[in-house]
This record gives C-alpha cells, structure tokens and sequence, in this order.
C-alpha cells in the first residue's frame, strides 16, 4: 500500500461513490407503475429522447476498454492497430441512419425486445432466431469482462492491485461490480442512462485538457509526431526483419485497415447492447438524430488515440505491478506521470466508470436475449412479462459474476481473445437482421446455413493466428483473404463467405418454392413511430391491438 497515491485514489472513490449514489435513485426516475417488464426494466420504458438516447449511445459504444485499448494499440503498434477506429466510427453512423430506425419501428410495433426477436417474427424460424440469440449472446460475454480489464488498468496504476493477499488484490474490484449488480438489479437501463451523464462528462472534460495540456509538457505535436514516427521505424521484438509497427499504412496495409474499419461498423450494432440502447428511444427520429450528432464522440476518440503517441513521446513506461511490460496501462500511467494528483483521480473516475456504463447495458442486453429467446421460446413459452422481467434481472447477476470470475482466475489475454471472436461471430448477424429489414428474398435455411458455416471459417481462421511473442493461438484479428493474397479482417471474409452461402441456397430454396415460414410483419411496421394507433402501452408492456392494419 506505500505505492498507492492516495490523493488521485480519494477522488476516484469519491466520484465511484457519487455515480453509485445516482444508480439506486435511478430507479425512482420516470418510474412507471411497475418495473416488472422487460419493456420497463430493460428498455427504461422505450422513453428515451434524443439527448438521453445520445449519452446512453455514446456510454454502451465508447467503453472503458476503448479509452484504455486504442491508444494502447498506437503506442505499441502504431496506425493500423489503433487509428482504424476513428474511420469505423465514422463509416458507423451513416449505417445505422439508414437501417436503425426501421429496427426501432418494427420493434416498436411488434413489442420485440431482441434482435432475435424480429428475426422470430420475420421468418418464423425458431432455430435461426436461436442461432442470433446465441451468438449475442456469446459475443457480449468477453465484452463485459474487458470492462473489468480497464477498471483493473486503473486501480493497478493507481497502486491497488499488487500484492498476494487477496483483500488487497481484488477486493476493489469485487466492491465495484457488487455495486453495479445491486443497482443494475432495481433500476434496469435508467441506471446506466442516468450515469451516462457523468461519465461522458468527465471523459469529455479529461480528453480536452490532455490534448491541450499534455502537448505543452513533451514539446508540441512536431516532436510526438517525430517520436512516434521513429518508433514504429524500429525492428520489431518479436521479428527484427519488420519494423515495430505503422506510422503511417503502407500500400500492403491498406487492405487490412480497410476492413477492419467497413467490418467493425459493420458488427457494432448487431451487439445486443447496442440495439438495447436504440430500441431505448422514443421514438425513431430519435434514432435519426443521434446518427447525425454521434460522430460528436468520434472526435473525442481521434483525440484520445492520438494519446498513445503522446506517450511515446513523454517516455511513459507502462509496467504493472508484476514488473512486467503492459501496453495496456500506458494511459493511466500518463496520466500519473504528467497529471497534478487531483486531476489524475478524476481521469482515473472518467475510465472506471466508463467501465460502468457499457457494463451495465451489456449485462442487461445479455439477460433480456437469455429470457426472451431461450427462456420463454425454449422453457417456458407461458411465462408472464413478471416472469420475464425477474429471470432476466437473476440472469444479469449471473453474468456479471461470469464476468468477474472469467478476469479473476484466467489470463487477461483470453478476454481479449475471445473478444476477437465475438467481433467475428456477431458480424455473422448482419444478413438475418439488417437484410431481413428490407426484404424476404434471403431464405430462412440459406441464412442459417451461411451464419453456421460463417462462424466455423472465423473461428478457425482466427484460432490459427499465432502470437509471435507468446505462441498463443487467437493471436490477432488479421489472415489472409482467400483469392487475393492480402491480409484483411477475418470477420469480413467470414462475412462475404456467410453471404455467397446464404445467397446462393437462398435462389435455390426459393425456385423449388419451399416455404421461408410466416412473416408476422406488414410494410406499415417498418415506419411506425410513437403514438402509433395499432400499439397499445400497457403496463405489462407493449402489445398489439386488435386495429386492423
């Protein structure tokens, strides 16, 4: 405990406590007559307007993993690793402009809680919405667990952590996800809508006092620039024959940073927490607004990655308190060196509760498609809205726990791994959900058949690359394309390989003339909005009138 600063760790206690104090009484705001619905307790009561939609988009999509990782990727790496992200970002929100609101309108219609759920109503497929919920399912498991990575980043730097006695070691950790399950538990999404406003805030206010303040310090841009540029000239550690990373993309790079920025935007919103957060609207305007005003948060990411290199520059040495080397604690470890110990608590506060947020939603999101589509679809189809709403409130516990013990007892690596894996997975998604919105041309047997063989290819291909350093399998989210001899996103290739499959069974299935199951949707649910006449608001949730369409 002699290497805790203790003046950055009181006013990151101080701002965790006042975020907490915030999530229990989030249950008592716009409280409806009950919570005892998945529409109420996991969607806030689909109320939601367009600046509390915006804080609790950008809370679910730029979490503490973000914050912690992209920069950590270009100070190590350089350009490709790291600034792709901000590209992603911003190819992301014309995506969703287009599809997005239809999602919301369908889903508003038709009470759908999950994008499993349309994909249900759309095709009438039992196994293919299994296959999407199972999927979300997984991919948003390590998700949660890289929360706690950044939580772990801070109070390592910070100087809790160390040590073999375990009240030592992880006792804060425990404390803060015990916190979050307690309020996550009795507020549903109003909590993390609620602290939302917080955490945005300060990452806001962290990130513009470093671009301004940081520079000043390690001599202007001209010299990070310079320093970043002769470190990704260096041979590599783990292969003298190539250099340490990117300054800028070369020409054989430039296919890897391009999927890798078209296939993460493609994937980040078929994430269960991500449709969470959008069918938390009012109305589907609202979805319309916040893809014009989110890229607002993109900005900030450009900013916060160009840290990275500030880092090099400032000579940080990210080593954790096993004296190992971590790339991934070089920006609280700036943050320390340079910040005065006050204003580095409150930048510790802004990534920890990053962490909250996003953890928060994602939890929710991950209960509410357990319930929905394989507690009530598969073991017990009569269960009540009451019914649902305690399952998926037990079931956030149980992956917050799942969460906890997954980074306690296991490598941070295998998160990270698997968090490979989930991008992949969850991009095989894409065809069921955002094709489904437009048209019932893709067959129901083709679309599953594509999703399967899609998600064996990304597997295997990403399990057969190999870390240089360590000789651990899931080593990186880069292989080769097949047919072009360049290296390209496995999640894209698996993507294009799902798509022929789905399409070519698809023409087949469909000249046979074999039936693609019952379609519960009419053209007017892909444009209905609030206020809608044929949805009726009850407090049990939102159903279908009798009106004729």
């Amino acid at each position: 405990m002699s290497n805790v600063n203790w003046t950055a760790l009181v006013i990151l206690v101080l701002l965790f406590g006042t975020v907490t104090v915030m999530g229990f009484m989030a249950t008592r705001w716009r409280r409806p007559t009950s919570m005892e619905s998945l529409d109420e307790w996991g969607l806030g009561g689909r109320s939601f307007g367009t600046w509390i939609t915006w804080f609790l988009l950008g809370g679910d999509l730029y979490t503490a993993y973000t914050f912690v990782a992209v920069p950590a990727a270009m100070f190590a790496t350089g350009a490709v690793a790291g600034f792709f992200a901000v590209p992603y970002t911003i190819v992301l929100y014309p995506i969703i402009f287009v599809f997005m609101a239809r999602l919301w309108s369908v889903s508003h219609r038709h009470g759908y809680v999950t994008p499993a759920d349309f994909v249900k109503g759309r095709y009438g497929s039992r196994p293919l919405s299994l296959a999407i919920a199972v999927t979300g399912f997984l991919a948003t498991m390590p998700y949660i667990a890289l929360q706690l990575v950044g939580i772990q980043a801070v109070l390592e730097v910070v100087g809790l952590g160390g040590g073999d006695n375990i009240l030592a070691k992880d006792a804060p950790l425990f404390i803060a996800f015990a916190l979050l399950a307690a309020y996550t538990y009795s507020s549903g999404l109003r909590a993390p809508a609620v602290i939302a406003f917080v955490k945005d805030t300060l990452i806001y206010l962290v990130i513009i006092v470093a671009i301004i303040y940081l520079p000043s310090k390690v001599g202007g841009w001209d010299a990070i620039f310079g320093a970043a540029q002769e470190k990704m000239a260096k041979p590599s550690v783990a292969d003298p024959a190539k250099p340490t990373g990117a300054f800028i993309p070369g020409s054989t790079q430039m296919w890897a940073y391009a999927t890798l920025g078209l296939g993460s935007a493609l994937a980040l919103f078929m994430y269960p927490h991500s449709i969470t957060a959008s069918l938390s609207a009012s109305g589907r305007n609202v979805i319309r607004r916040n893809a014009a005003i989110l890229p607002a948060y993109s900005f900030v990411l450009g900013l916060l990655a160009l840290l990275g290199w500030v880092a090099i520059a400032a000579g940080t040495k990210p080593i954790g308190l096993d004296g190992k080397p971590n790339a991934q604690l070089v920006i609280p470890q700036l943050f320390e060196d340079m910040f005065p110990s006050w204003f580095a608590g409150v930048a510790f506060a802004a990534i920890a509760i990053g962490a909250l947020v996003p953890a928060a939603i994602m939890s929710i999101a991950a209960a509410n498609t357990f319930t929905r589509n394989i507690y009530r679809e598969w073991l017990k189809p009569e269960a009540t809205p009451q019914q649902e709403a305690k399952v998926s409130k037990l079931v956030s516990l149980v992956v917050k726990a799942f969460a906890l013990v997954f980074v306690l007892l296991l490598d941070k690596q295998n998160a990270i791994n698997f968090q490979l894996l989930g991008g992949i997975w969850i991009l095989q998604t894409f065809p069921s959900i955002v094709f489904g919105l437009y048209t019932r041309w893709f067959h129901r047997w083709g679309l599953l058949v594509g999703w399967a063989i899609g998600m064996v290819y990304g597997t295997y291909a990403a399990y057969n690359v190999v870390n240089p350093v360590t000789g651990a399998h899931f080593g990186g989210s880069l292989a080769n394309i097949p047919g072009i001899a360049q290296m390209g996103y496995i999640a894209m290739t698996a993507f294009v390989i799902n798509l022929v499959i789905a399409a070519v069974i698809s023409a087949v299935l469909n000249a046979m003339k074999v039936s693609n199951g019952v379609d519960e949707t009419i053209k007017g649910d892909y444009f209905a909005d609030a206020g809608d006449p044929r949805v009726e608001k009850l407090d049990t949730g939102i159903h279908e009138t009798t009106a004729s369409p």
